[in-house]
């Protein structure tokens, strides 16, 4: 039965269809007070299926989703069997507010709106939404209490993220709105970077399917209460909680990170400072609390002790490959990172996949999930050329924690019994490598979108602010840029893959699967560094200025053209230079002299990442020096291209 105050909604919206809703009501709260380049193809002449963002089904065939092939493909904005099933704009440019008829849509099951500038309070309806399963709304700037009726959602919801926040008040009891719930299907709870005050809510640990907590970063205070063991990864650091530990988590492993920039008073393992009692002031409550711990602490002793004797007498295991959420099996171990939270290692272990593209080091699938889980790309490498899993763990860490909007980020790792290694991926459905974008063999007729200069530029400051993120993270190098490692999407951001897959690799699958091989890397026994990432960028740059592959010498290219005195306007792509009157005042001809400088042969004369996104910034071809569709996401103006996100 659908909810009174939904019924109150739909009624209060005229009974309108989803596709009406989402135009009236929708659509003006999320954009704010401008227009916005995303919300933009949300309107009655675009196909449907062209709307970003937006995943729909019928009355008839819900929960399936909507192919794009058949109905889709028509604007049906006044057909109220159409039922709108997703939302997901993160990194939008948003900066309006959320509405509270989100809570009208009857089969709205998931809301990814992180990564934007939305204000305001979270809408109290929101709690009653007769459908939602994923919340996220991760770094905005929502502000006021978080409503109790959130927890309305407890018996479906999965994953609720609202980090980076300025929500305030205490953390709403579940146990206040829905008695006794234990809120079976919830397994990822963020809560953390937000201004929450008050006493941990005890009754989270009642919640038996939660994996993941954390409260990071806020101001709650008191104890820590008992039966938070069961969950995998918790972080409570940067509160003000005091008073011992509780046994259990002593027992469960938890790094002291967990718990680090709390109250002096928060005391006992696996923090490294004790509680201190004053044996006179005990009680016998006290006394028991303390024989009870005692005894538990024997029986890990004795657990150890055991463990170590074993040990002696049979081959040591290798540590799991990572400090992330560990799944564990007879088939193997999953290792998930952020984002890949809903996976489970029998759902990759059983997902039908498809060969996509053969490396020399891997073997690189789409791989379909059970049905309603979407697509992922799984990357096995091959046997032989990667490393045992006990050297694999740093460069696993370091590539699962790195999250830039212009980075594909890894979602977890498998490894399997017999040595076997998975690298799961998100699978970017519509999106093209630059390499087949630049050197394709399809006509503009079939499909290819024009690759103008403002195209082509915001495609290079996409890679350059990913590389500048890469190496901000303590000296790190990508490894392996190329054009055939950039995924284009239809709106031409640029997304780098690969991130320090070398670190996986033995040295001779390292330097196949090096990119574009500076100088440097020629002699035997060199390294990656960025510097050799910079080279690598201009080789990509080249390839977006002059439109050639890079099978070939492009700086020598260049450098011909010039003793030859060649006309510059020869050198640049038919298509780049098409409408350009002046190479100067486009920005061309910095972006090549740029290009050269970032191949100079000598790798102390390259610029850093940082200075070459500050001057792709001063470069924006003339026309697109406003915010504009093809500069959309709204991309800022960076000093240096500090990442937003820096690596651990």
């Amino acid at each position: 039965m659908v909810p009174l105050m939904i019924c109150c909604l739909l009624s209060g919206a005229g009974g309108i269809s989803d596709v009406a809703l989402l135009l009236e009501r929708v659509k003006p709260a999320l954009q704010g007070q401008g227009g916005n380049a995303q919300l933009a193809t949300w309107n009655a002449s675009t196909p449907l299926c062209l709307w970003r963002g937006l995943r729909w089904s019928t009355a008839a065939t819900f929960p399936r989703e909507l192919p794009c092939n058949s109905r889709g493909n028509l604007s049906l904005a006044g057909d109220p069997d159409l039922l709108l099933v997703s939302l997901r704009l993160p990194a939008s440019a948003l900066d309006g507010h959320l509405p509270p008829e989100l809570a009208a849509f009857s089969a709205l099951a998931s809301i990814y709106l992180a990564h934007n500038s939305l204000t305001g309070p979270i809408p109290l309806d929101l709690g009653n939404a007769p459908a939602l399963a994923l919340l996220d709304l991760a770094s905005n700037r929502l502000s006021g209490a978080l409503p109790p009726s959130i927890w309305n959602l407890c018996h479906r919801i999965t994953l609720l993220r609202l980090h980076d926040n300025a929500l305030t008040g205490p953390i709403p009891d579940p146990a206040a709105v829905a008695p006794n719930t234990t809120c079976p299907a919830l397994r990822l709870l963020d809560l953390s970077c937000n201004r929450f005050s008050g006493p941990f809510p005890s009754s989270l640990t009642a919640f038996r399917a939660l994996r993941f907590l954390d409260l990071s970063a806020n101001r709650l205070q008191g104890p820590i209460p008992l039966g938070l063991a069961p969950i995998h990864a918790l972080n409570l650091s940067s509160n003000n909680f005091s008073g011992q530990l509780p046994p259990d988590l002593a027992a469960a492993s938890l790094p002291p990170d967990s718990f680090l920039a709390n109250s002096p008073a928060l005391c006992g393992p696996p923090l490294p400072h004790q509680c201190l009692t004053d044996p006179s002031a005990l009680t016998s409550s006290a006394v028991a609390a303390i024989v009870i711990a005692l005894m538990a602490a024997a029986v890990v002793l004795a657990s150890l002790s055991i463990g170590w004797a074993q040990g002696r007498w049979r081959p040591r295991r290798a540590p799991p490959p990572e400090e992330g959420t560990l799944t564990e099996d007879g088939e193997g171990k999953l290792v998930v990172f952020q984002g890949g939270e809903h996976l489970t290692l029998e759902e990759v272990l059983n997902a039908t996949g498809q060969v996509v593209n053969k490396a020399s080091y891997c073997t690189v699938y789409k791989a379909k999930l059970a049905e309603g889980g979407g697509s992922i790309e799984l990357r096995l490498l091959r046997e032989g050329c990667c490393k045992d899993a006990e050297s694999c763990a740093p460069a696993v860490r370091r590539i699962g924690r790195a999250r830039h909007e212009n980075l594909v980020p890894l979602r977890a790792f498998y490894q399997g019994r017999r040595g076997e290694k998975l690298l799961v991926y998100d699978y970017f459905p519509g999106h093209r490598t630059l390499h087949e974008l630049l050197h394709g063999e399809q006509s503009q007729g079939q499909g290819r979108p024009a690759l103008t200069w403002a195209r082509r530029h915001k495609i290079a400051l996409g890679v350059a602010r990913a590389l500048a993120y890469v190496h901000a993270g303590h000296g790190e190098a990508h490894g392996n840029v190329r054009s055939s490692n950039v995924l284009v999407d239809e709106w031409f951001v640029a997304r780098v893959a690969e991130y320090a897959v070398h670190r996986l690799l033995v040295a001779w699958a390292a330097g196949k699967a090096d990119g574009y091989r500076a100088p440097e890397l020629q002699s035997r026994g060199s390294k990656c560094s960025p510097r050799t990432d910079v080279y690598a960028f201009g080789i990509v740059l080249l390839e977006l200025l002059m439109g050639r592959r890079a099978s070939g010498d492009l700086p020598a290219v260049v450098k011909a053209a010039v003793l030859e005195e060649v006309t510059m306007m020869e050198v640049f792509d038919a298509e780049v230079a098409r409408g350009v009157r002046s190479p100067a005042e486009e920005g061309l001809l910095q972006a090549l002299k740029l290009a050269m400088g970032c191949c100079a042969p000598v790798a102390a004369a390259r610029p850093t990442m940082a200075e070459v996104v500050r001057q792709l910034e001063d470069i924006r071809p003339r026309n697109s020096s406003r915010p504009s569709a093809i500069y959309s996401p709204a991309e800022p103006r960076s000093d240096a291209g500090t990442p937003t996100l820096p690596i651990p």
